[in-house]
């Protein structure tokens, strides 16, 4: 094919992805930046694997050999394949055609030179050939010199060679003469080797190679590296055993805080960690020194690579004074593979800054078990919830643009300018045909609609009081639950109530944690409900037209992001819907990546959030229904003090001292918070899971109150129950743990409130029921459920402890995310948008403007 280039070069692409270069008469110097310009661009192009260059001598220099990349270096010519050839790495490099034909003619002409004292002369063969043509040579056993054409001595050392091989055309005012009768000459000069002959004569009485032999012969080699190099490549798409390099860990105590831990570690470069998991080049994306977006053309290339383990972490009801998900979550990793060295990924939830600048702080782990470097784990990332921000408030906006729009245009004005002329063609777009074919109207000229085809395209007449869809911020602003839109003149007076949700709690979320594909993404995008229309029928954003654009926005928000543990060990941090608000766990892209990532034999360790009546009900009820996975183990995660709060322990207050119960031996407030842990066990058995109890230990749990918890625990059903010390140790401390994850895995039939909640029965508010009429009614009916309810309590009050019973669960709304693929009750007062407390995190946090480092982050 020819390039925009054509009048210095031409291209000529030939099979199995391979592009040759070849240039034609004399270029200047300063025209070499062109061809490497090109040379860049096809390193970059995933379709071709190899690069060949034919270029005028003048041009081959260091730099136009350098900028070839040495994977798709086919000639060898670059200084990485010719350090490879010196040290012998005879898989890594490629020996250059030219080279190999020479010493195919040697060994076809019977020269031999070990032990045979015979002296090779390199005779104009300078650079990357000569340097090559040595390294062989010697490798044979010959002995070799090197000259000049110009240079004084040549005449000496001519008649002392025995054979002379010519890597230049030599000059007129160079006898035959001073070549000794009976030398083997070999002529590979790049002229003979690109098929431009000067006939040479180097006198009747020697054994001189034809010039034409090298020629064909370094030809034929080079399409023998071709064949060698796409070898290679199909090989490296192949799953590749991981070559982990983990990180030591400087123990000390006390524990310092989560930030200072997280700054004394050292993280290995992501393009590094990356390397020794097995992503390809082109699969990752670089954000900085240590975050990378990770392609999703990976699970196309490990489509047959078998997947690994399952591992889900869920947790008793939570408690303020924290049980520690996340922590058991990056210990397990660190212990299987940086202590049992078993391939291990984490998968968790990206934190939203609601909480990390309100109440709970950061969710990067903690100790010597967390996700480094921990601030950029908390803060941005790489974009996802900005991404999500933008795309959901893009689709309210469209809505109330589109109401205003209709109600202040005719018919005729309304289609003309939702269908205009542009450059003199009139058309309609690819998502309006979609719209059309809904409709039923098979159209494709504008100007043939009737005006009842036009009333119907164009107008989506949404009902205000049934508007869904809320703008969305990544804060906890409680003053924002309830707004009022369209106040200024130019909105015509079309005034309505809205409200602002969190971020995460947006249906997007939603979606990109339980997509599969790019492809489906925008599909669950389009399903997405809106509103209702006058006549009860759904709106969605496909009929907004708005799909495409927010397909765009979520584009690089799809892939998952690559991070690292405390000891190096990798971690997918993607997706963060909450788990009292929406499903709560982490997504099925990123489940599906590290589970062909780490082989047959590797886990996969994942986290729901809260507690398993929760976050873990949601996770076998709607992640695996979409995903299809099949987990092999529940690991459910305790400490002895959130137990005791759980049997009757005195209310915490943060940033208040702890209360005697909580620091000294109590067995009785231990042994009656257990009641809680039996419940978790019970919901997660009704899966058919194996549940393995983590229980996180402080410094100020007794023996016999881990005993005892430990002994309930296995008494209750769990397969095993270990005491964790992950938090002060590490991966060393988990490596217990680590051993008693086992697989095995069935689905549950739902009866939620009842079952996993011990409600007596549900209560729907006159609300929530007719919105469950409305979905039955519009075929939602049979979409999975996902309760939206508080995490405090296995009931809705959050003050119940323990195990509450006979309670009636009152629902006061009914919602539906139809592209995520669930209905979501509302349970009691439950809110989408969480408020600031009276003294929020952001007090301690802090930018040293000198350093530029964050302060004050947990």
């Amino acid at each position: 094919m020819s390039c925009n280039m054509h009048w210095l070069c031409k291209m000529f692409r030939i099979e199995s992805g391979w592009l040759i270069l070849v240039s034609h008469g004399n270029i200047e110097q300063g025209k070499q930046v062109i061809i490497i310009n090109e040379i860049v661009r096809l390193n970059e192009d995933p379709n071709v694997q190899g690069l060949a260059l034919d270029l005028p001598e003048s041009l081959y220099s260091s730099k136009v050999l350098n900028a070839v990349k040495p994977e798709k270096d086919v000639d060898g010519l670059s200084d990485v394949n010719l350090g490879r050839l010196v040290r012998g790495d005879a898989y890594d490099c490629l020996v250059p055609p030219t080279v190999c034909a020479v010493m195919e003619l040697l060994e076809d002409l019977g020269e031999t030179f070990y032990h045979s004292g015979k002296k090779v002369l390199l005779v104009g063969a300078s650079g990357a050939v000569g340097a090559a043509l040595q390294c062989m040579l010697q490798r044979e056993g010959a002995t070799t010199l090197s000259c000049r054409w110009k240079a004084p001595e040549l005449q000496t050392k001519l008649n002392h060679a025995d054979v002379v091989i010519v890597g230049s055309t030599k000059p007129d005012d160079v006898p035959v003469s001073w070549i000794k009768p009976g030398t083997t000459i070999i002529s590979c000069s790049r002229d003979l080797v690109s098929g431009k002959r000067q006939k040479q004569n180097y006198g009747q009485q020697n054994n001189h190679a034809a010039e034409n032999a090298v020629g064909s012969l370094a030809i034929a080699m080079r399409m023998q590296n071709m064949v060698k190099n796409i070898e290679r490549w199909i090989q490296s798409q192949q799953y590749r055993k991981w070559d982990l390099r983990c990180l030591k860990l400087q123990l000390l105590s006390p524990v310092p805080s989560d930030i200072e831990i997280s700054r004394a570690q050292s993280p290995k470069a992501v393009d590094v960690l990356a390397k020794e998991i097995g992503l390809l080049t082109d699969e990752v994306e670089i954000y900085g020194q240590t975050k990378a977006k990770v392609r999703l053309s990976l699970l196309e290339r490990l489509k047959d690579q078998p997947d690994g383990k399952y591992v889900l972490v869920a947790g008793i009801t939570p408690t303020p004074l924290g049980e520690g998900k996340s922590t058991v979550t990056i210990g397990l990793v660190q212990a299987l593979t940086a202590h049992l060295n078993i391939n291990s990924f984490a998968c968790l939830r990206q934190p939203s800054q609601g909480p990390t600048f309100g109440v709970k702080g950061g969710a990067a782990g903690g100790g010597y078990a967390q996700v480094i470097p921990m601030e950029e784990f908390n803060l941005h990332l790489t974009g996802d919830i900005h991404a999500i921000t933008a795309a959901n408030n893009l689709l309210a906006a469209a809505i109330d643009a589109r109401i205003l729009h209709e109600n202040t245009q005719s018919d005729k004005a309304l289609y003309n300018r939702l269908v205009p002329v542009v450059n003199g063609v009139r058309g309609f777009s690819a998502i309006q045909f979609a719209r059309l074919r809904r409709l039923g109207i098979s159209k494709t000229d504008p100007g043939t609609l009737t005006e009842e085809e036009i009333n119907k395209f164009a107008r989506l007449d949404i009902d205000p009081s049934t508007i869904t869809w809320q703008r969305v911020v990544d804060t906890n602003d409680r003053f924002l639950r309830k707004i009022t839109v369209g106040q200024a003149n130019t909105e015509k007076g079309f005034v309505r109530q809205a409200q602002f949700d969190i971020a995460v709690a947006s249906e997007i979320m939603a979606i990109l944690a339980l997509t599969t594909s790019l492809q489906d993404m925008k599909e669950r995008l389009g399903k997405m409900v809106v509103a209702n229309d006058k006549k009860g029928e759904p709106v969605t954003a496909e009929d907004l037209g708005v799909t495409g654009a927010l397909a765009v926005l979520m584009k690089d928000a799809i892939k998952p992001t690559l991070m690292q543990t405390l000891e190096g060990t990798p971690v997918f941090v993607h997706a963060g819907p909450f788990a009292n608000i929406a499903h709560g766990n982490s997504s099925v892209l990123a489940d599906k990546i590290a589970l062909k990532l780490v082989g047959e034999k590797g886990f996969v360790v994942t986290e729901a959030g809260f507690g398993a009546d929760i976050g873990m009900e949601k996770f076998f009820n709607i992640k695996c229904r979409a995903s299809g996975l099949v987990p092999s183990v529940v690991v459910l995660v305790a400490t002895v003090r959130a137990l005791k709060m759980h049997g009757g322990g005195p209310n915490v207050t943060a940033g208040a001292p702890l209360k005697k119960e909580y620091t000294e031996e109590n067995l009785q407030l231990v042994a009656d918070g257990c009641c809680n842990l039996q419940k978790q066990i019970q919901i997660t058995q009704l899966f058919g899971v194996p549940v393995v109890v983590a229980l996180n230990v402080f410094k100020t749990d007794s023996p016999a109150e881990i005993d005892l918890v430990c002994k309930i625990a296995k008494r209750s059903g769990a397969f095993d129950a270990v005491p964790c010390d992950h938090w002060s140790a590490g991966g060393r401390g988990a490596v217990k743990l680590a051993q008693a994850v086992e697989r095995r895995f069935r689905f549950l039939t739902q009866i939620i409130a009842q079952k996993v909640y011990g409600a007596q029965d549900i209560e729907l508010s006159p609300t929530a029921q007719s919105q469950v009429d409305r979905y039955t009614r519009q075929g939602f009916g049979n979409l999975p459920i996902c309760m939206a309810k508080t995490h405090l309590s296995l009931s809705h009050q959050p003050e119940r402890k323990g195990v509450p019973t006979g309670f009636i669960l009152p629902i006061s709304d009914v919602r539906a995310s139809i592209g995520a693929g669930f209905i979501y009750p509302l349970v009691g007062t439950m809110s989408t948008m969480p408020g600031l407390p009276t003294r929020p995190c952001f007090y301690d946090i802090d930018l040293d403007p000198i350093t530029e480092q964050v302060k004050g982050l947990f």
